[in-house]
């Protein structure tokens, strides 16, 4: 299954129009167990511009963050990604398990298989202007062989 949606930002104040074009595919959400209160939104991003993932939101959650996991000293770190993730030019940056990854925290109710969850993404681009990218992201158990979903905008 194919989604393409385009979005064109117009600059009102200068009159000029922006095109922010960013490309996700392969979106999914770790489906949740009885009283898990987090989880976690993984994808493959390209940005044909270059930008960077500034932010996120969703209703199934109190608090959305871009994360980065990463194991130091055979400690395993997690923390919130300062100041956005760069996407660069035409590059595929891929959010996955145990690496870069949107945090859903303090869930509303569960995160069920064969559900999904909607997710607005935040970009910024070398501009600074900022457009966002509104998804229903597929709920599995383990990431989707192949590609689930596609997104542009």
């Amino acid at each position: 299954m194919k989604l393409k949606v385009l979005a064109l930002i117009a600059a009102l104040s200068c009159g000029a129009i922006h095109a922010q074009s960013v490309e996700v595919k392969d979106a999914w959400v770790r489906a949740t167990v009885s009283g898990q209160r987090a989880t976690g939104a993984f994808m493959k991003i390209t940005a044909k511009d270059g930008a960077k993932l500034v932010g996120s939101s969703s209703p199934a959650a109190g608090v959305t963050e871009v994360h980065e996991m990463k194991i130091d000293g055979g400690v395993m770190k997690m923390r919130a990604v300062e100041g956005g993730l760069d996407l660069p030019a035409g590059k595929a940056v891929e959010l996955k398990p145990g690496g870069y990854h949107v945090m859903l925290m303090d869930l509303k109710g569960p995160v069920t298989v064969n559900s999904t969850v909607p997710l607005t993404l935040v970009f910024k681009d070398a501009k600074g202007v900022e457009s966002r990218l509104e998804l229903k992201v597929p709920v599995s158990a383990k990431a989707p062989a192949g590609a689930m979903s596609e997104h542009k905008h």
